[in-house]
């Protein structure tokens, strides 16, 4: 049984559905109590048991984060998809409300049943480890809005007002930069705190490149390796990998990274590329050796970003941390 989930910030729209056929629809509140209350409607109403149950749903965000932890605690099956695969797949229908768009949701779930990709829930240690770094991007972000317009001030203004509004904001940045540095000392309490955690950030931040923040949010991203298993996936998610749109003889075009992609990953990984390109070291003479051969830097320093996400998916995979000078011995 599919039931499809129309997720918003107050309530949640739920359809449940056999071979696509829509049972009822029922609203409820976007808590705890509200989907207790569809719980035990469904147990009573349909005969099929809690483990052949599918909850199906777009990811938005922390407004799921109530559905996620009461299935956490049932066991209950759940599908997290994007939303734009669910939106292309119904691109020709017509009409739109909460109710409608849970039941097209449960038969996007029961047409593309052979896919589905069910959602293994994060420890809790990772959740508060994602609520953590979302914090400090926050609090970097409050600082920055603070920083950058006192620095045009000081260079186009008035230079008493400039002092002036120094002075004042001075210990808000202060308090601030304090702040960050009480959360990236958390952050790094828990990795220290967690074996599991510890071991796969010290393989992780092995590879030439890869610091705290592009470590810890991969682990996050990943689900500690267990939603991402392969590095050609994560680097699909990341927007690093090439693709060709040709189609018969008119359509001809040079292979280009997609737009639809993990733009904060991308960011974090290409940081890290240029961060190796910049200390000796394979990659920076790799990096120097195509340019000499007259290839497109971007390309080049994407091909970078897809060598360190394999190379961290390597060192999971064996279980042993990045070594630049190894050398393989045939037995």
């Amino acid at each position: 049984m599919f039931i499809g989930v129309d997720v918003s910030k107050e309530t949640l729209d739920l359809v449940p559905t056999i071979d696509s056929n829509p049972l009822f629809h029922v609203q409820v509140r976007n808590d705890e109590k509200g989907i207790g209350q569809f719980y035990k409607k469904l147990t009573k109403t349909v005969k099929a048991s809690s483990d052949q149950w599918l909850f199906i749903m777009e990811h938005t965000g922390v407004y799921c984060n109530p559905l996620l932890e009461f299935a956490a605690k049932k066991g209950l099956a759940v599908w997290l998809e994007s939303a734009a695969k669910i939106k292309v797949y119904h691109a020709l229908e017509r009409g739109k409300n909460d109710a409608l768009d849970a039941q097209r949701i449960a038969e996007y779930a029961f047409a593309k049943k052979d896919k589905i990709r069910l959602l293994q829930a994060p420890r809790k240690v990772l959740v508060r480890l994602k609520f953590l770094i979302k914090l400090r991007e926050r609090l970097i972000m409050s600082k920055k809005r603070l920083l950058d317009p006192l620095r045009e001030e000081q260079r186009f203004c008035d230079k008493q007002w400039a002092r002036e509004h120094e002075k004042l904001l001075k210990p808000v940045i202060a308090k601030l930069e304090k702040q960050i540095k009480q959360v990236e000392q958390e952050i790094q309490q828990l990795i220290d705190g967690d074996d599991n955690l510890k071991k796969l950030y010290g393989l992780i931040t092995s590879v030439s490149g890869v610091g705290q923040i592009v470590a810890i949010n991969t682990l996050v991203v990943t689900n500690e390796f267990k939603q991402i298993v392969n590095p050609k996936q994560m680097a699909c998610n990341c927007g690093v990998v090439p693709f060709k749109y040709d189609s018969g003889k008119s359509v001809r075009s040079k292979a280009k990274v997609s737009h639809r992609a993990n733009k904060p990953m991308k960011v974090l990984f290409h940081l890290a590329a240029m961060s190796a390109i910049s200390s000796d070291g394979e990659l920076r003479d790799y990096y120097q050796r195509k340019v000499e051969e007259g290839k497109n830097k971007m390309a080049i320093i994407n091909a970078v970003r897809n060598k360190i996400i394999h190379r961290i998916f390597a060192c999971v995979r064996d279980r042993r941390k990045y070594e630049k000078n190894y050398t393989h011995i045939l037995a």
